[in-house]
């Protein structure tokens, strides 16, 4: 019989009640339910409280009391990450805090080209306000109308847009960060050079909010490019697709803005399962790749590259179709194909997940290597392989054999986990690319890395959290 939840002293509930008001505390289990129920449905919650700060300052007065009455904090941002790091355990004694209310775009320098957000701000409206100021944030997410941009700083995301300008991390030139004792560190400078002493802010980025709450970044944004254009390719293989990155990355440079490959079975569940898409090609391909191709000069410029690109490509026996963009529209219904194939693979049925890297050249290699891997620990398994080949970015999921039982498949969530990532230790590369440690990988992360850097990592949490309420069991 699992253990009944424990209760949180209800004295100590209404001193955190009141910090925030009963307006922004919720208590009511039908109104807490969204904050611990996150979006595989694998680490379920308990919770007996949220908290919902408006400001800085009283971020600071939960986490002083946090600390004074030893009640762990998971800080929670548009509750969007796979891998378990926002949800609270199921002890019941754990109390999330959505940053939803620090909301406000402080400031948009035109001349410095950053943006002073909260950690509240949802990545899309950062999009949308950039672009009303003629710039352009580059960060993109298949979640960007729900993720926060305090949550992308956390997991130190990736997304399509990580091969020119590269991850949150990038994209990050300060922050403001509270403390477990309380204590604020305002370091939001907008400074592209500064040595003075340690980067203090990359702690906080990708720590995932073991170690303090970021609650505002000062963040990059760029001048929005004159031209874009957006084609879609049919290719043989993965090598085909690598010699055509090749091609791309030598005529465009830095104008190459994006670089995703497809195997066949995603998009054939897109077609499938989502409704008004239609096929990229007129014929079927082994193998897909969308890129694009940004230019600060002029839209001719870029559609000459993206001509000159694909041209070479086709001589070269490396692509067999292509098509481009011709608007708005197409570029949009285009780009939905490729961010449609996460949702399209639930119906389904049981999908076990990767989000891997490696080596840009060794993506070939570890695509046939893991796909054997796959079939070895259970014949007949479809791999569902997409993602960001620009930056060796896969997201390697596989899903059901037709006609398995759901939960008969997910129990070789670990082997199949195990297989693949051994591949992916051999190739020098990384089992855990852009969506974190959190709970999932937390396990793996300390049983693969070297023993310094585990003991590294738990000196800079013991420093900063001895108190150790920071969102405990995730990460290390």
């Amino acid at each position: 019989m699992d253990a009944k939840p424990v209760t949180l002293d209800p004295a100590i509930v209404d001193r955190f009640v009141a910090i925030v008001g009963k307006r922004h505390a919720l208590t009511v289990p039908q109104d807490i339910a969204p904050h611990v129920e996150e979006p595989r449905g694998l680490f379920a919650g308990v919770t007996p409280l949220v908290l919902k700060p408006g400001s800085t300052e009283e971020v600071s007065r939960i986490l002083k009391l946090a600390t004074e009455t030893g009640t762990p904090i998971v800080p929670q941002g548009g509750n969007t990450g796979l891998v378990g790091g926002q949800m609270p355990d199921a002890t019941g004694r754990e109390v999330v805090l959505s940053l939803s209310r620090l909301n406000r775009i402080r400031e948009i320098d035109l001349s410095s080209n950053t943006a002073v957000v909260e950690a509240g701000v949802v990545l899309q409206t950062l999009q949308e306000a950039a672009s009303a100021n003629d710039r352009l944030f580059p960060l993109s997410l298949g979640s960007q109308g729900s993720c926060q941009i305090g949550g992308n700083l956390s997991s130190n995301a990736g997304g399509i847009g990580a091969l020119a300008y590269g991850t949150a991390r990038d994209l990050c030139l300060g922050l403001e960060v509270v403390l477990p004792t309380g204590e604020v560190l305002d370091d939001l400078r907008r400074l592209k050079k500064d040595n003075t002493g340690y980067d203090l802010k990359n702690l906080f980025v990708g720590a995932e909010g073991t170690l303090g709450v970021i609650t505002a970044a000062v963040v990059k944004l760029y001048p929005k490019p004159k031209g874009r254009e957006l084609a879609w390719a049919g290719v043989a293989s993965p090598v085909a697709a690598l010699a055509l990155f090749e091609t791309a990355n030598d005529k465009a440079g830095s104008a190459l803005t994006m670089f995703e490959l497809m195997e066949r079975t995603p998009l054939d569940f897109v077609l499938k399962h989502i409704p008004g898409v239609q096929p990229p090609l007129s014929g079927e391909h082994p193998w897909y790749v969308m890129l694009e191709i940004s230019s600060g000069r002029s839209v001719e410029d870029a559609q000459a590259l993206m001509e000159e690109v694909l041209t070479q490509g086709l001589e070269a026996g490396h692509v067999a179709d292509a098509v481009i963009a011709q608007n708005e529209a197409q570029a949009l219904a285009l780009r939905h194909l490729r961010e449609a194939m996460s949702e399209a693979q639930r119906p389904e049925g049981g999908s076990i997940k990767h989000d891997i890297s490696v080596p840009v050249a060794a993506i070939p290699e570890f695509i046939v290597r893991a796909g054997e891997a796959v079939q070895e620990v259970l014949p007949g398994s479809r791999v569902v392989c997409f993602g960001h080949m620009g930056d060796g970015n896969l997201h390697y999921n596989v899903s059901q054999p037709v006609g398995m039982d759901r939960a008969e498949y997910l129990a070789h969530y670990r082997a199949m986990n195990d297989a693949v990532h051994a591949v992916v230790r051999e190739l020098h590369g990384s089992f855990s690319a852009e969506h974190g440690i959190g709970r999932m990988k937390r396990d793996e992360l300390i049983a693969t890395q070297s023993a310094v850097a585990t003991d590294l990592m738990r000196r800079v949490k013991k420093a900063f959290d001895p108190a150790g309420i920071m969102n405990p069991g995730k990460v290390i």
